[in-house]
């Protein structure tokens, strides 16, 4: 069978890689800095910061500054309005555009003709040969691959004579992808392209109807969108009477746990399979090696140099990551990464913790800047998305969507004290779910994986219980598109220490309900 051959081809491919980056990681590493300095000697960065005279990985480190993206921005500028061999040789066509979680200005990433081939495609090859290792029996390439992604413009801050385009990661990598690849997605490229999501979805859902799809990729909240479409028109009772092959979901962007019980109810196959890919605008991290573990293991030969941020060190004026080779197990770091793309020395703003060693694989904790710490809890997003599937699964209700913030103390009350104000939205299907329920196993939760919650937690002495306000369907996507943010990779900020999110989506309910007859 074709499809088996293509299998076998794929495989030959990467898995003797993935092999020699679990056996050999510092090696990996070292030669592709290398690589990158090399490549970049006669760019302005590279000149600037000596790459000609070939720094060791511990000189590099001294001699480049660690940068935010708010930082590198002039450099980027530049190269978003033309000018050649600014951070990597030549001139990018592509930009990555994203909302980013670090602040609210859209984030510009160049994508180099080496970042698409020697990261992206080469990653996605990686993940296929995987799959089809893992599950042969499946044949998933003898059919379809659904994937989701956002679109692209043209880019407005260059001139029409230097044309290029900006756009959703997905998107970019979607409009390049070789024949035998596009052949193997759906839908056509002039659907999965479509700017009006709204639109998007619809057409979509109409077209892949009779498709013999196989396998999903995509952001775990769009994906729930159109299989409720897909399953709506076809008048059945789930997706496994459209898609009887259904067998994998390649999810990425946002934890899964909150959305697991979700999918079981709208996939209710226990055949049905789901492995976790790590990637960004700034590039392709890592992926799920393992069919029965969360971990994921970091991809060290795919054009980006790793460096770790401590956690102390996310704070300082000049912070010091670390290298690979001296990380510890299951303390949190934020990714500093130099890449084929340009970016040096670039904190991406995600934050993992090491799960193992030998070979590196890694758990995504959340975001730098994402996080409860108003009263010294320190709650970042893996203990938030384990609480909330805690409470979901105790619950047996599914969530579509939430958003957490602090209740502040009332200045006029010496009684009281602070807490942690919960915006859930659950699945439509659900009539009225318990709230009483669901909050206090999610306190309970939250206790036990975070010592420094619980410490507030005791006897409600510095923190009060979580205070729970359900939302109806739909209102986190309506809100993000008020923002403008509707589709692609966007999605809802799950921590922060202020409430101008959380405020926003009451108010986006609240103007839904008044405007409902």
């Amino acid at each position: 069978m074709l499809d088996q051959l293509l299998a076998t081809a794929v495989q030959w491919g990467s898995l003797p890689r993935l092999a020699r980056i679990r056996q050999q990681p510092h090696e990996a590493q070292a030669r592709l800095l290398r690589q990158l300095l090399r490549r970049a000697q006669a760019t302005e960065w590279g000149r600037r910061y000596g790459f000609r005279e070939n720094p060791t990985p511990a000189e590099f480190a001294r001699r480049v500054p660690v940068s935010t993206y708010e930082q590198l921005y002039p450099e980027l500028e530049k190269v978003l309005r033309g000018q050649p061999d600014v951070l990597w040789p030549g001139r990018p066509r592509w930009f990555a555009k994203s909302s980013g979680t670090t602040n609210a200005r859209s984030k510009y990433i160049p994508v180099t003709s080496e970042a698409l081939h020697d990261c992206h495609y080469r990653a996605g090859r990686d993940m296929l040969a995987l799959s089809t290792l893992f599950y042969p029996q499946e044949r998933l390439l003898a059919g379809k691959t659904l994937s989701l992604g956002g679109a692209h413009t043209a880019n407005p801050f260059r001139p029409q004579e230097l044309a290029s385009r900006t756009g959703d990661v997905s998107a970019i990598i979607m409009q390049q992808l070789p024949w035998w690849a596009e052949q193997m997605r759906t839908p056509p490229l002039e659907l999965a392209l479509l700017d009006e999501w709204e639109e998007k979805i619809e057409r979509i859902a109409a077209h892949v109807l009779t498709q013999d799809v196989r396998t999903l990729a995509g952001v775990p909240t769009w994906m729930v969108v159109l299989l409720r479409r897909v399953v709506a028109l076809a008048g059945a009772d789930d997706i496994t009477q459209v898609w009887p092959h259904l067998r994998l979901f390649l999810h990425g962007a946002v934890a899964f746990g909150p959305y697991r019980e979700l999918f079981r109810q709208l996939i209710p196959d226990p055949r049905m399979r789901y492995l976790e890919i790590y990637s960004a605008s700034e590039g392709y991290f890592a992926l799920q090696d393992q069919p029965d573990s969360e971990d994921l293991l970091l991809l060290l030969d795919h054009g980006i140099y790793y460096e770790f941020l401590p956690a102390d060190q996310w704070a300082v004026a000049d912070p010091r990551p670390v290298p690979l080779a001296e990380v510890e197990l299951h303390r949190p770091y934020a990714l500093v990464i130099s890449t084929n793309a340009g970016l040096w020395r670039y904190v991406v703003g995600d934050t993992v913790r090491f799960t193992s060693l030998a070979p590196y694989r890694v758990r995504i904790t959340g975001r730098t800047k994402h996080f409860l710490n108003a009263f010294g809890e320190e709650v970042v997003i893996e203990n938030a998305e384990v609480a909330v599937a805690a409470a979901s699964q105790a619950t047996g209700v599914a969530v579509r969507d939430f958003t957490a913030a602090p209740v502040w103390f009332a200045v006029d009350s010496a009684a009281s004290r602070g807490g942690h104000e919960w915006v859930v939205e659950f699945t439509s299907a659900i009539a009225h779910p318990d709230l009483e329920q669901f909050g206090a196993v999610l306190d309970a939760t939250l206790c036990e994986v975070n010592s420094d919650y619980a410490a507030k937690r005791h006897r409600s002495l510095a923190l009060a219980p979580p205070r729970l306000r359900a939302v109806p369907a739909g209102t986190f996507e309506a809100w993000l598109a008020g923002q403008g943010k509707l589709g692609g990779q966007h999605k809802v900020p799950r921590l922060l220490n202020s409430r101008e999110v959380l405020e926003a989506v009451l108010t986006t309910a609240a103007e839904a309900a008044t405007a409902r007859p």
